[in-house]
């Protein structure tokens, strides 16, 4: 999230009031949230132009086997799943449910995050290295779009980081071209701009507030979400990192993220490139540690507390969810599943898997 981060996910690596992930338009959305993330920001590169489009044949069920295993690999050896959730979910998040032009006037998951100008979105800062370590995938299976494996690289990351099963759908048509990219500004902020707004006006849709709480309302009501999505989601800070150079927020690099070891789910010591600012110590693995880290007056000062994370425990609407999946990572993992489940089909259309 973030202009500032969710907002790091969504922004830089994160509406009807009170609406909950049952009763919402699971159609689904930047948290500028979550992260900034682990991978390289070298310059972004032209996809090659390969795979399917929407006249093309339906994608077999043994790529996307193969597909996924080739991600679950580029994972554990990068130990880069933080930021492929932040591309997916920036790539779901500029879809709004109040356009009804023909698809992918829309937005949402449609794989367009490749392209410029979108990719060059400031929200998006670092994300260009993200494609690029995905790119083989695509070399390999080009029949799995570009959707697919975006979504697919975030619903694995989170899964392997000990996180809930997401019930994926695949077999989503790509964008094929830059002009079919979302206009910026569609993403969350964590913290208010220099007039002491969050949020804009350039967007699909005005999202700009002088309530934080009303200003990722307004973000994530328009992709068709509401109150318990935005928490759950926010939820997923407690993977991953977030960067100055990207989010504008975060220390150069703390105590938690200076090269010292870090643990993953599966016990083993993750390689990492120093730097960034966690939400939470053990940043590697997914859990409800950002629910009990946020309340908690005595955690370490070198740990994020953003505008954004705050509010989840102040707000009237957002406080019962924070609350529950605070005492509760089961209830925070039922609530998380179905929220990314809705966040990964915005605006898509999809194919038959063979």
């Amino acid at each position: 999230f973030v202009q500032a981060s969710f907002i790091n996910f969504f922004q830089n690596t994160t509406i009807c009031h009170k609406h909950s992930v049952n009763s919402v338009t699971m159609k689904i959305a930047s948290l500028s949230l979550l992260l900034a993330a682990v991978a390289s920001t070298n310059a972004f590169t032209a996809p090659r132009t390969v795979g399917r489009s929407s006249t093309s044949l339906q994608v077999k069920q043994a790529d996307l086997d193969g597909a996924q295993s080739m991600i679950e690999s580029i994972i554990d050896e990068k130990n880069c799943g933080p930021v492929f959730v932040r591309l997916a979910w920036h790539d779901s998040g500029t879809f709004d449910v109040n356009i009804k032009e023909e698809w992918p006037k829309a937005g949402g998951a449609i794989g367009s995050i490749r392209f410029e100008p979108e990719i060059n979105h400031g929200a998006n800062a670092g994300l260009a290295g993200a494609v690029k370590l995905l790119e083989p995938v695509k070399e390999k299976y080009p029949d799995v779009s570009y959707a697919d494996i975006f979504q697919m690289a975030s619903a694995r990351s989170i899964e392997m980081a000990g996180g809930p099963k997401i019930e994926m759908k695949y077999g989503r048509v790509d964008a094929t071209s830059p002009d079919q990219c979302s206009p910026e500004g569609n993403l969350p902020d964590a913290e208010a701009g220099p007039g002491g707004k969050f949020g804009g006006t350039s967007g699909t849709a005005s999202t700009e507030d002088e309530s934080v709480a009303w200003h990722l309302r307004k973000v994530f009501y328009r992709m068709g979400l509401g109150d318990e999505e935005i928490v759950a989601l926010s939820g997923a800070h407690t993977f991953g990192r977030a960067y100055a150079d990207r989010s504008g927020l975060g220390a150069e690099k703390t105590k938690f993220t200076d090269g010292s070891p870090v643990k993953r789910f599966d016990g083993k010591d993750a390689k990492y490139t120093p730097g960034g600012s966690p939400w939470v110590e053990n940043w590697l693995i997914f859990d409800n540690s950002y629910f009990t880290t946020v309340p908690d007056a005595s955690t370490d000062d070198e740990l994020l507390k953003l505008t954004s994370d705050r509010v989840l425990f102040e707000d009237h609407g957002f406080k019962p969810f924070a609350e529950k999946f605070r005492e509760s990572k089961e209830a925070f993992f039922d609530s998380y599943a179905q929220a990314h489940k809705a966040l990964s089909e915005l605006g898509c259309k999809f194919e038959d898997v063979e």
